[in-house]
């Protein structure tokens, strides 16, 4: 007979055990929340967009397929959301990046108040969307909205901002530049702040203009934070609702023209109670995001090896 383990024997198998476990103790409540909150739904989501008459109230459905696929994609009201998401990624996201790289340098200079604008660059990321919405909303009144009064000393008539279907596009799109550009701003100032000040040392003692040091030394150094911001913005602006939802009192533009897939996805759960035909769009908006995602780092790739 194999003879007992002795008391500390004991002991010491005890502790090995608990400092084996006690890791993943501390971190249960961390794999909990997300499998329940996290994985849970993305994986009854991709089960329910292949359900066939799926019904939220019996839980039951007709039959397995691609029927919600089919139908997602032959809904006009889908093709408008593509449409019009892809326009507004295409243009919020470079804009926008172009606007925060100039004043994400200008920030990073040793300017008096530069401190003061950080600040008011800083703003928007604490405020609510819809509260921002509705004052942008105001902002764009066509009577008595400070965008068209200022117009005005310009000779340009009071625009219909959200009135014309012309004009509610430009209207989302400025309010979305404004509205991404803080985080863009901040994390451009962090990647101008770890370029080394040599280069630009070096750069000024050739006697380099600020212009050539800005686009042969600043924008080359930071085009890892700029590919970044981009993904992150292309991300976030496919996602594309807080903006819409305040600005047009919670319809899709002023003749519903401006349905985006968000938007189309609370239209089929909220108002259609498809579940199915939303659980589909939402698998397609996700494989646009991963085609667009790998496209921008194919590109930053091949940037590299350039």
């Amino acid at each position: 007979m194999k003879s007992a383990l002795s008391p500390m024997d004991r002991e010491l198998r005890r502790k090995r055990i608990f400092s084996a476990v006690e890791p993943w103790l501390y971190l249960l409540p961390f794999f909990l929340g997300l499998t329940v909150f996290t994985l849970y739904p993305v994986v009854n989501v991709v089960f329910m967009s292949f359900k066939e008459g799926y019904s939220h109230l019996t839980r039951g459905f007709d039959a397995w397929g691609l029927g919600n696929y089919q139908a997602v994609l032959s809904d006009p009201k889908f093709t408008q959301a593509i449409g019009n998401t892809l326009q507004y990624v295409l243009l919020v996201v470079p804009i926008s990046t172009c606007i925060a790289v100039v004043v994400a340098y200008l920030l990073n200079q040793k300017l008096r108040f530069s401190a003061l604008f950080q600040t008011a660059y800083f703003l928007p990321m604490v405020t609510s969307v819809t509260a921002v919405g509705l004052a942008w909303r105001l902002m764009y009144n066509r009577n008595f909205g400070i965008l068209n009064y200022l117009l005005s000393f310009v000779g340009v008539a009071k625009i219909p901002w959200l009135e014309s279907a012309a004009w509610s596009m430009p209207a989302l799109v400025v309010f979305g530049i404004w509205n991404i550009l803080p985080t863009t701003i901040i994390l451009l100032l962090a990647g101008l702040q770890n370029i080394d000040p040599q280069y630009y040392t070096a750069a000024k003692v050739d006697g380099s203009s600020g212009l050539r040091i800005f686009f042969r030394i600043t924008v080359p150094l930071l085009a890892p934070t700029i590919f970044l911001v981009c993904i992150m913005n292309t991300i976030s602006c496919f996602k594309v609702f807080s903006e819409l939802y305040p600005l047009f009192k919670g319809n899709p533009g002023p003749f519903y023209n401006l349905y985006t897939v968000v938007y189309y996805i609370r239209y089929a759960m909220m108002e259609s109670r498809n579940y199915g035909v939303a659980a589909a769009s939402a698998i397609v908006l996700f494989l646009f995001i991963f085609v667009f995602t790998m496209v921008q780092l194919f590109i930053q790739k091949r940037v590299k090896r350039g």
